[in-house]
């Protein structure tokens, strides 16, 4: 009896683990994650579609801005004439040259040193101590001044632990699509019009992606995502390989969509669009072709924003997906 009680246990542990792993089975696991430009850390407007605030995108190659720290002003220090050694060395000096103006000199005076060889190597020792004292407080004050070091650097990293290989573009960090907006001033961004061309784009881009996921096809998601999502999307494929599945969507269908928002910026046109579309979502095992049990095979509604980019200028079919986020 203890036996079965456990074996039944166990057998519905497995089958809520399953269950809430399909649940996330489809491209992006139900994340969010991508790079909307210059506003990729800022929520979309909300939409007929998707009347709640979007999840905010948790993994991008786009650094966030870090907040200007103000320069922090060093305290003026006392320069030659002020101050402790200031005061004392001027007081020698005037003391030593009043000596020397009434015949005394610093030392003794004239009748000390017993000709005008000794006056002149008074002053000789005067000028030695002034250099010497101004350099020293010249060095001083320069140490003073000088910077701490510079300050760190940040950089996103390969969609934040997504594993990129060295970002979009290639090179060096914040190269490329998605980088540069990190420490740098405002992005100028001018509106852009989205006509009924750019919405047909959109829509053939969401079943193009399902079925090139689906299809492990990483050819097909190279050419329609970014570098950033298809990379994203290709360690998703390799995931589910480890573990001998594959994910198979199907019957996608988009039912309701709008613009949240659409604009130019100086290297490429961006466009948010809220989807709510239906689709099969299951996994397969690849050695059997079986559907992991649990899993349902009733198509499933799924609402999620996703942004879309182009270089400037060019037409609808140059849009590529940039970003997916989760509507709330």
């Amino acid at each position: 009896m203890k036996f079965r009680k456990f074996a039944l246990f166990a057998a519905l542990a497995a089958a809520l683990s399953v269950g809430a792993v399909d649940a996330y089975a489809r491209p992006g696991g139900g994340s969010s994650f991508g790079s909307r430009g210059s506003k990729t850390f800022s929520a979309p407007p909300s939409t007929r579609t998707a009347p709640g605030a979007a999840s905010p995108i948790q993994r991008s190659v786009t650094p966030k801005a870090s907040p200007s720290t103000p320069a922090t002003t060093q305290p003026s220090r006392p320069g030659f004439g002020r101050g402790l050694m200031g005061g004392l060395l001027g007081g020698l000096l005037g003391a030593g040259l009043f000596g020397m103006l009434f015949g005394h000199g610093m030392f003794g005076g004239l009748g000390g040193l017993t000709s005008f060889l000794g006056l002149l190597l008074q002053i000789g020792l005067i000028v030695l101590l002034v250099r010497f004292a101004m350099n020293f407080f010249r060095n001083r004050q320069s140490a003073g001044a000088a910077p701490g070091g510079p300050q760190g650097a940040a950089y996103g990293g390969p969609a934040q632990g997504g594993g990129l290989g060295g970002g979009l573009g290639g090179g060096a960090p914040n190269a490329g699509f998605g980088g540069g907006f990190g420490g740098q001033g405002p992005v100028e961004t001018k509106p852009l019009q989205i006509v009924q061309s750019d919405f047909q784009a959109f829509e053939r881009r969401l079943g193009e992606v399902q079925a090139a996921f689906s299809a492990e096809d990483i050819g097909s998601l190279r050419r329609i995502c970014t570098p950033e999502i298809a990379a994203n999307l290709e360690q998703e494929i390799a995931d589910n390989s480890a573990r001998g599945l594959v994910n198979k969507v199907t019957d996608v269908r988009l039912l309701q969509g709008d613009l949240a928002e659409s604009w130019r910026e100086p290297d490429a046109d961006y466009a948010t669009v809220a989807m709510r579309f239906a689709l099969k979502d299951v996994m397969v095992e690849k050695a059997t072709g079986r559907i992991v049990p649990g899993a349902s095979t009733i198509p499933a509604e799924v609402t999620e924003l996703w942004t879309f980019r182009r270089q400037p200028g060019a037409d609808s079919s140059a849009w590529a997906l940039s970003a997916m986020q989760q509507a709330a």
